[in-house]
Formats: structure tokens, C-alpha cells, sequence
């Protein structure tokens, strides 16, 4: 298993954090089985693009809600990581 769980949809309110403001949020260690995904499709041409996280933040965006960790950006990003063998990625964790 790679995440805990697959969402469909963010079960947590609406934090209205800009792009910015997840900048100013220092990325730390996740394993990816404590994730659970707000997404169950992805694209597979992004999650093999090389520059995916060009335009982006470098790291995944996880919202710690009711002691749930989701995956709310960078999906594509965990996979990659899952895929390459590793258990964790650095992510930028906001408690709601």
C-alpha cells in the first residue's frame, strides 16, 4: 500500500491559504502511508513530466485535519516518490 487511504474531495473546510502563504510553511519529513490522497484520478503525462513542479511549489501540500494527514497538492509528486522506492517525502504540513 502506498497511502493510508484514496479521498475523493477535501473533507475539511476551505483554510484559504495562498500560494505565499504555503511558501512561508518549512517542509518536513511525511511518510506516504500516513497520507491520504483528496484526488483519485491523476494524469498519467504529468506524473512523467520532468518539469511537473515548474510553475509550482517543490513540495507536496498536506492539511493535518482531525489528526488526518490529506494530501491536498502533489499527488503526481508522492507517486513519483513512491515509485522511485522511497517511503517519505518533504511536504508543507498546515494544521487546520
Amino acid at each position: 500500500m502506498i497511502f493510508k487511504a484514496v479521498s475523493d474531495g477535501r473533507p475539511y473546510p476551505d483554510h484559504g491559504l495562498t500560494a505565499r502563504q504555503w511558501a512561508d510553511i518549512p517542509p518536513r519529513p511525511i511518510r506516504l502511508d500516513q497520507l491520504v490522497t483528496t484526488k483519485r484520478e491523476l494524469a498519467l503525462d504529468r506524473l512523467l513530466a520532468e518539469d511537473s513542479t515548474f510553475y509550482g511549489d517543490l513540495f507536496p501540500h498536506v492539511v493535518d485535519f482531525q489528526g488526518t494527514l490529506y494530501l491536498e497538492d502533489g499527488l503526481h509528486r508522492a507517486l513519483r516518490a513512491a515509485l522511485q522506492q522511497r517511503t517519505s517525502i518533504h511536504a508543507r504540513v498546515f494544521a487546520v
